[in-house]
């Protein structure tokens, strides 16, 4: 028989734009199947991501948490399709074609804005502007900790972040790129999507910065690239990747919509679907002749190679790490569990403070517990809006992070509020550290965006918000909170925990370390405080949210609820009360939202008498849940303020406001 001779045939291979059309194919497939979305910037953009998953992102889908994996993030959460199409097509398990055909869809993987899933990709939750590149500062701060920490061996990455104007608007990217170019974040790499398009028109409506010069001033290093040059990107990152003393940023020249007859480089194309004459416009002119959903088992093959690119380096880490002498505490640190550690120094704390039954603010009984558990703790990195000496967030042997020596456990954040919450954020999902930031109650205003976001991502951040009333006297009602803690209960999966002496201050700290599953606020005082908890115990009454500090003499006619500086007001009420034989009993009520996650059994455990008040030295919102609302029959009495304060010593303010233990007394007698 004759031998065929005839070579054969080479498998197709896919070319690097074919790759980047299936991110467009499937971004525009999923958006317009959805008849919701945000087509334009993974069309856009599609090149550039290209280049980066294919040629330099260190990651490994069949472990998708591998610690020392490069950290992206698309700040421009709006663009999610273009990370889903990435994760689907690199080999996410999870991210699978039936996921992209239910974007945005009711229990989909694939929400309208990316929300944190490290085991399918997703990094962070993005989607309001600038958040992203706050968690970006955080991850690449995170990451040069720990390598001053663990070592080049075991820690050593890349964070990239893609942004596009409406992020470099935002005052957030202003603070996060400042702090970054100061500390020298040369792991970090912004990737701009510098399209010149806004919702409202073109950038040049509202937004004329010269943005390179404007990087270069915080610190950055810069480059302008067309963002449809491959090869110009590639050559862009590769040199970025270079300067390990500045974070770069990488202005991609691109066309929103890139591809589609009428709309590509229009605003049309942001947020809303292309539309079925559109699509059929792109595809030809893309070359794309697939139906939706359908990519070329050779483009297929090419993108799953890329995914399948990091495997051998993080085999070979995970080779060095089992023969690391520093295993153990590198492990012990990406798990997070700190239980049994927090529980036995916050014992010894608890035993010694009530021995000594010191009388300070809670913001010192917060230092003093700090000094406890940073000597024993070097996962806690600490840190202060500039009001370290307030907050009393640095204790002995915390010494600060410098872009020289990144061996510190203390971040001086300057005058940044929003910034340092997004950078906790980032440095919490990270893994390996447990971040907490101070700054005062009335300024969490300045970073509430970010407090909701640690709460949405389920993220153990603990903010230390001290001088957290009246009581911090003459700076005036500028900066007295009033409706802060009522604003910060509303936010869902937030634990606002406001103590009324050093030991419940001790409990307080021990449930925010512990608590792994959500953002704590510690709201402390400026004023001193006696100690009010004396009983020997090991138990944490303060888990419960709310317990009876004092029992009623005699029968129960009226119950006082409190928290925080106002607790001691009420135990004086009591005493003023039980003198007239009136049985009053005290309940502090350190942390709400744990009250309300008690059993019905217990939360009647604490109801009784035929009067119930509340003091607190805020608005009385949300309250009447407790005490029942006011009414022209009665209800529920409060003591607390119904305006701004006013400048003038503590102890004025409060008599000047009715809240003192005469005032609180009375209240409860005309009632009975």
């Amino acid at each position: 028989m004759p031998v065929n001779t005839a070579a054969t045939p080479k498998p197709q291979q896919a070319t690097p734009q074919e790759m980047a059309n299936a991110l467009r194919a499937l971004s525009m497939d999923a958006v317009q199947k959805a008849n919701s979305g945000h087509p334009g910037m993974p069309m856009g953009m599609a090149d550039v991501a290209t280049v980066l998953f294919t040629r330099f992102l260190k990651f490994d889908p069949s472990l998708p948490e591998w610690p020392d994996r490069d950290r992206f993030v698309l700040s421009g959460g709006h663009g999610s399709m273009l990370l889903y199409s990435l994760l689907h097509l690199t080999g996410y398990e999870k991210m699978t074609l039936e996921q992209i055909k239910n974007f945005r869809q009711m229990g989909s993987l694939t929400a309208g804005h990316p929300e944190v899933n490290p085991a399918a990709g997703i990094e962070t939750t993005t989607g309001p502007l600038g958040q992203g590149l706050g968690n970006a500062a955080g991850f690449a701060l995170a990451e040069r900790l720990l390598n001053a920490r663990f070592g080049g061996e075991l820690v050593d990455h890349y964070t990239y972040a893609m942004c596009g104007d409406g992020d470099l608007m935002e005052g957030i990217s202003h603070e996060a790129a400042s702090l970054a170019g100061h500390l020298g974040l040369g792991r970090l790499i912004v990737l701009y999507d510098d399209n010149g398009i806004s919702i409202d028109g073109p950038t040049s409506l509202s937004f004329t910065d010269d943005t390179r010069k404007r990087f270069e001033a915080y610190g950055w290093e810069t480059f302008d690239v067309d963002g449809h040059d491959q090869d110009a990107v590639a050559e862009a990152i590769a040199h970025a990747q270079l300067n390990h003393k500045q974070p770069s940023l990488i202005c991609c020249k691109t066309k929103i919509g890139f591809g589609a007859p009428t709309k590509e480089g229009k605003s049309s194309s942001h947020g809303s679907p292309l539309g079925d004459a559109e699509i059929a416009g792109a595809r030809k002119n893309l070359h794309w002749p697939y139906p939706p959903f359908e990519v070329p088992e050779h483009i297929v093959n090419a993108w799953r190679d890329a995914g399948k690119r990091g495997a051998a380096a993080r085999k070979n880490w995970q080779v060095r790490l089992d023969r690391s002498g520093k295993r153990d505490a590198f492990t012990h640190g990406q798990r997070g569990d700190v239980t049994a550690q927090v529980g036995s120094l916050i014992k010894e704390f608890k035993t010694k403070v009530k021995k000594e039954a010191p009388t300070v603010a809670t913001r010192k009984a917060s230092g003093m517990v700090l000094e406890t558990l940073a000597a024993h703790m070097p996962e806690l990195i600490g840190g202060s809006a500039d009001l370290t000496g307030s907050n009393l967030t640095q204790v002995k042997g915390m010494n600060g992070v410098t872009q020289d020596d990144f061996g510190g456990s203390y971040v001086y954040y300057g005058v940044r509020e929003h910034a340092m919450a997004a950078m906790m954020n980032g440095m919490a999902l990270h893994r390996g550290i447990i971040p907490y930031g101070g700054t005062f109650l009335s300024f969490t205003d300045y970073c509430r965006p970010s407090i909701r976001l640690s709460a949405l991502m389920k993220q153990r951040v603990v903010y230390v918000m001290t001088h957290d009333s009246i009581g911090l006297g003459e700076d005036g009602p500028t900066h007295q909170p009033v409706e802060h803690l009522a604003a910060l209960r509303a936010i869902p999966n937030v634990l606002v925990m406001r103590p009324a002496d050093a030991v419940e201050t001790a409990e307080c700290w021990q449930i925010a370390l512990e608590h792994v599953t959500g953002p704590c606020i510690l709201a402390l005082t400026r004023q001193n405080l006696p100690l009010l908890r004396k009983e020997s115990g090991d138990e944490n009454p303060t888990r419960r949210g709310a317990y009876i500090l004092a029992e009623a003499e005699g029968e129960l006619k009226a119950t006082i609820w409190a928290t925080g500086s106002e607790v001691e007001i009420a135990l004086g009420a009591r005493a003023l009360l039980q003198k007239e034989k009136i049985g009053t009993r005290v309940i502090s009520a350190p942390c709400l939202e744990l009250f309300d996650r008690q059993d019905a059994a217990y939360r009647e455990t604490l109801a009784g008498g035929k009067v119930t008040a509340a003091i607190e030295a805020a608005a009385r919102y949300g309250w009447d849940k407790y005490i029942g609302p006011e009414s022209e029959k009665g209800g529920g009495i409060f003591i607390g303020m119904k305006s701004f304060g006013e400048s003038a010593p503590a102890e004025e303010l409060y008599r000047h406001f009715g809240i003192t233990a005469s005032a609180a007394a009375a209240a409860i007698k005309e009632r009975l």
